[in-house]
């Protein structure tokens, strides 16, 4: 059976979200009942997930728009200014989400597939702390969370990763309430995720596909690069999705995992304590190469 998987994105900055989806859409494995859009100009990155799905050739997945501003609405939004560049043209004006909020989505998917619904977070928590506040039974009907987020730092290589990862740092108030709501989460945080790095051979590798897809994805990779001033960047998205394929490409812990909010200089932190009754396991150890094989082999089928 196909695993049935809801993906909440802030696609559009980093080309990783991108990457992720294309992944998700590509793996017979999984089958993706919705994808929600979170942080900033949700509209926008509604528009640019379907496109994307255009241009995989997809068009039975709904997209729906989420929440644009943090749950306290307190914080600023973080914005590279280049989102839709390099895939939305004037003709891709017409591309429109269905109407339905993403919050009312994601809770109307969960108790219509009881415990089917595998929720993969690879943005800010805010649409799910939001659906988790409006109605409280997705705790109990919800599959699991597969989290794109966070960094334990107590790990091998600890001291040469950030103390604070994105995602969290976006929506600290809705990491924690996510965190501490009791769903089974699996944290793939940046502790693994900084070991899958594609460069430019990957990059070539994708190029040689030739379709429009390929093209697409090839452009937005550049930008991101170009942002970065780096010729390489992370696989942080697609590899929490691949966990929901083969899971034996991570191996985890149980953790305690608590956020820090109120700190001067450390909203975002994530602290990560050992504790095997926790229902939060945090990835710890990644098989970098058969990863980024199994990646690559996916994106340029």
């Amino acid at each position: 059976m196909k695993s049935k998987i809801l993906i909440d994105t802030d696609i559009g900055s980093d080309v990783d979200d991108a990457i992720a989806v294309t992944l998700a859409l590509k793996s017979s494995e999984l089958e993706v009942v919705g994808i929600t859009t979170v942080y900033g100009d949700t509209l926008l990155r509604a528009r640019i997930a379907l496109k994307l799905l255009k241009l995989i050739g997809t068009d039975h997945v709904p997209v729906a728009a989420g929440i644009e501003k943090p749950l306290l609405r307190e914080r600023d939004v973080w914005w590279t200014g280049h989102e839709g560049k390099g895939i939305l043209t004037e003709e891709d004006e017409e591309l429109k989400p269905i109407e339905k909020h993403a919050v009312d989505f994601i809770i109307e998917k969960i108790m219509e597939n009881p415990r089917e619904i595998t929720l993969v977070t690879i943005g800010p928590l805010t649409n799910i702390a939001t659906a988790i506040i409006k109605e409280p039974k997705i705790i109990e009907n919800v599959k699991e969370i597969v989290m794109m987020g966070g960094v334990a730092r107590i790990f091998k290589n600890a001291l040469n990763l950030p103390y604070i990862e994105h995602n969290i740092k976006c929506d600290p108030e809705a990491a924690s309430v996510v965190f501490n709501s009791g769903i089974p989460i699996t944290m793939v945080g940046l502790d693994v995720t900084m070991r899958v790095p594609i460069n430019r051979s990957h990059l070539e590798k994708i190029r040689r596909v030739g379709t429009p897809l390929s093209e697409v994805l090839v452009r937005l990779i550049e930008i991101w690069w170009d942002f970065l001033k780096f010729d390489f960047s992370c696989m942080h998205d697609p590899l929490a999705v691949s966990y929901c394929i083969k899971p034996e490409f991570l191996k985890t812990i149980n953790c305690k995992v608590l956020v820090e909010t109120k700190g001067k200089y450390t909203p975002g932190l994530t602290i990560v304590i050992p504790d095997e009754n926790s229902n939060i396991k945090v990835a710890y150890d990644v098989d970098e190469k058969v990863f980024l094989k199994f990646l690559m082999s996916k994106i340029c089928s």
